[in-house]
C-alpha cells in the first residue's frame, strides 16, 4: 500500500492501520534518503570521494514494531562508505520501546492474555526471548519501584488487609502461596494499594514482617483497619499500628455466626443482622444491635453469645463520620 500525497487532518483518526504504516514507512523512507545524501557526513562517507550518486536499496528489509504496527524500513546502501539510521533502527534490536511498555503496564493493570496476543493486536509481530527477557526486566523494575514506594506523602485513615491464595510456578512445579495485600483509602478518597507481598504461608511472622514493611515505608495516620479474625494478623496490627481501631470482616463473622444456627433460621438471623449495619447514625446502629441480640438470646442463646462478643469489632466503623460509613462499613475494600 502506498501513501497518498496529501490526507485531510479529520481522516487521520479514522485511517486503517495500513494506511498508517504506509505513510510512516513512507516517511522514514524519505528521511533517510535525504540523509544519506548529505556530501557532508563524514561518518557516511567514511573519506571516500564524495559524490552525489542515488543510494541502492538493501536487498533484506529490516523490520521494526512501531505503535501502527510491524513496518519495512530497507536503508540505502552506498556506492561508497556506509550508512545506518541508528535514530530509526538500533542494531541487535527489533521491538520498540513503546510496545515493551505496553505488555509492562498490562500485566501491572492485571491483564493477563499471551504475550504474542497482545503483540499482535496493534500489528506487531511474535515476540523473541530476548524481547520477552527485556519486557520482564522492565516489569521487575516497576514492580520494585512500586513495592518500595514511600507512604508518607498523605494520611491512609483507612487500611484493608488480607491474603489471597494463589498458585505459582516455581521451580517447575506449581505450588501455593499467600499473596498479603494492603488497600488504602488516599487523602483523595479513593482506594490505593500500599503493599503487597508473597509468602508460602499466612501466619504471625509473615503480617509482622508485612505490616513492618508497610511502617517502614512511612505510612501515616491509619485510624482503622479492616480484616478477618487470623490471630498472627490482628496481634501483627496491634504491634505496629497501635493507635487504630480494628474491625472484624463483616463476611466473615455472619458466616461464623450462621454455622452457629439451624440452617432453616439461617435467612432470618442474616436479614436480622443486616440492620444493624443500615441504620442512619451511631446512636442507632449501637440501639439495633440490641433488638438484634433479644431475640436470638431467647431462641438461639449461642448464636446470641458469639455475636455479643464480637459486636464491638463489628460496629467499630460507627465512630466515624456518617458519611464515611459507605466505605469503610463493609470489609471489601
Amino acid at each position: 500500500m502506498t501513501a497518498p500525497d496529501n490526507l485531510p487532518p479529520h481522516a487521520l483518526a479514522a485511517a486503517s492501520p495500513d494506511l498508517l504504516r504506509a505513510m510512516v514507512k513512507t516517511f522514514a523512507d524519505a528521511l533517510m534518503s535525504a540523509e544519506a545524501r548529505r556530501p557532508r557526513r563524514r561518518r557516511i562517507w567514511a573519506g571516500q570521494r564524495r559524490t552525489h550518486q542515488p543510494p541502492q536499496r538493501l536487498d533484506r528489509p529490516r523490520e521494526r514494531g512501531t505503535r501502527a504496527g510491524t513496518v519495512e524500513f530497507a536503508a540505502p546502501k552506498l556506492r561508497q562508505g556506509s550508512y545506518f539510521p541508528h535514530w530509526l533502527i538500533e542494531r541487535r534490536r527489533r521491538a520498540e520501546q513503546a510496545l515493551i511498555s505496553v505488555v509492562a503496564t498490562a500485566y501491572l493493570l492485571g491483564v493477563s492474555p499471551r504475550v504474542e496476543k497482545l503483540a499482535e493486536s496493534p500489528g506487531g509481530t511474535q515476540l523473541s526471548k530476548s524481547q520477552a527477557s527485556t519486557m520482564a526486566k522492565h516489569l521487575d523494575e516497576q514492580v520494585a519501584a512500586f513495592r518500595n514506594r514511600p507512604l508518607d506523602a498523605d494520611p491512609y485513615a483507612f487500611l484493608w488487609v488480607d491474603a489471597l491464595a494463589q498458585k505459582v510456578r516455581e521451580g517447575g512445579r506449581i505450588i501455593n502461596v499467600h499473596a498479603l495485600v494492603a488497600v488504602g483509602v488516599n487523602a483523595d478518597g479513593h482506594h490505593e494499594i500500599l503493599g503487597v507481598d508473597i509468602t508460602t504461608a499466612e501466619d504471625g511472622a509473615s503480617w509482622l514482617a508485612f505490616l513492618r514493611s508497610l511502617t517502614a515505608r512511612g505510612l501515616p495516620g491509619v485510624q482503622l483497619v479492616v480484616s478477618d479474625a487470623h490471630t498472627g494478623l490482628v496481634n501483627a496490627i496491634g504491634a505496629f499500628l497501635p493507635g487504630a481501631s480494628w474491625q472484624g470482616c463483616r463476611t466473615h463473622d455472619a458466616r461464623n455466626l450462621l454455622s452457629q444456627v439451624p440452617k432453616s433460621a439461617q435467612p432470618w438471623v442474616a436479614t436480622l443482622l443486616r440492620t444493624a449495619f443500615e441504620q442512619p447514625d451511631t446512636d442507632a446502629v449501637k440501639a439495633q444491635m440490641i433488638h438484634v441480640l433479644d431475640p436470638l438470646e431467647t431462641k438461639l442463646p449461642k448464636a446470641a453469645a458469639h455475636l455479643h462478643s464480637a459486636q464491638h469489632d463489628l460496629l467499630a466503623f460507627a465512630a466515624f463520620p456518617r458519611e464515611l460509613w459507605r466505605q469503610i462499613r463493609s470489609n471489601n475494600g
